[in-house]
């Protein structure tokens, strides 16, 4: 093997781990931004993150979104009597 060669494949190792690094962290994104703001569907949010993976990252952005979006609690009403 030449030099070049070796050069080439350390090159393309390099980019294939840094691409599925890149990959793996866009599909846990949303779960930790759930989870650090205790969103109430945050498990739910990682799941679909994990799933946009094997569709191609095409919901993606809505599961970014909802890993943001807040549902409003109910505010309790205690009774008086």
């Amino acid at each position: 093997m030449h030099a070049l060669d070796v050069f080439a494949w350390i090159v393309l190792i390099v980019l294939v781990l840094s691409t599925v690094a890149v990959v793996v962290f866009l599909a846990t994104l949303p779960g930790m931004i759930a989870k650090r703001r205790n969103h109430p569907w945050a498990e739910a949010i990682t799941v679909a993150g994990w799933v946009t993976l094997f569709l191609g990252f095409a919901l993606w952005p809505l599961v970014l979104i909802w890993a943001y979006v807040d549902v409003p609690r109910v505010a309790r009403v205690e009774n008086s009597q």
